[in-house]
Formats: C-alpha cells, structure tokens, sequence
C-alpha cells in the first residue's frame, strides 16, 4: 500500500492550500482515514480524521478552517486549508488504518510528507 501526498507549498498568512493523498489501494476499504503534520522539533500530531461512512473530526486548532474529505472512487484523501496561519507551517502526512479512528499515531499506512509554509 503507498499513499502519496502532494498540494504542499509556501503560502502567506490568510492564504489557502488544498492537499491530496493518493492511495494505492481502495480509500472505502480502511476504517479511517487521517492527516496529521509535524513541526520542527515537536510532535506529530493529528489535524483531521475521517471514518469509513464520512464522519470527521478535527484538532481544535484547526477547526473551522481546514477539511478534510475523501473521495473513494478516485482513492484520494484531501485537506482542504483555509485562513492559514504561521503556526500551521509544518511537514503534514496522511495515514490510513484498519480500525477506528484513533488520534494517536498508531497508523498501518503513512505517506512520505508534503511541506507547508505560511510565512506571516
């Protein structure tokens, strides 16, 4: 299984940004579905979920600007990111497990990471 995430880039404060991750096998097929991002010297940390029946959640820092959704006919997950801030600047990484949603990173599946910037 590969997932592969692109969409990342350098935005300014305010900007928006759309990340895919495309998978190589069947999106339908997992329990849940998840990006998660990592800064410079801190911990991975999860930024959105989705179930197998759509259901999502977020991490309250990005709630009300970011989405996240997926498309099962194509095998693509997406982070649609909105009013951007410096502090979302971080490596962001898609996941994929078999089981429920967890926030933690105990993920099957990883991406190899797509770069974002939000310069203030």
């Amino acid at each position: 299984v590969q997932l592969v995430e692109s969409g990342g880039g350098s935005v300014q404060a305010g900007g928006s940004l759309m990340l895919s991750c495309a998978a190589s096998a069947y999106t339908a097929s997992w329990g849940c579905m998840a990006w998660f991002r990592q800064a410079p010297g801190k911990e991975r940390e999860g930024v959105g979920f989705i179930d197998r029946v759509g259901n999502t959640r977020y991490a309250d820092s990005v709630k009300g600007r970011f989405t996240i959704s997926k498309d099962n006919a194509k095998n693509t997950l997406y982070l649609q990111m909105n009013s951007l801030k410096p502090e979302d600047t971080a490596m962001y990484y898609c996941a994929a497990v078999e089981g429920l949603c967890i926030t933690s990173t105990s993920y099957n599946y990883w991406g190899q990471g797509t770069q974002v910037t939000v310069s203030s």
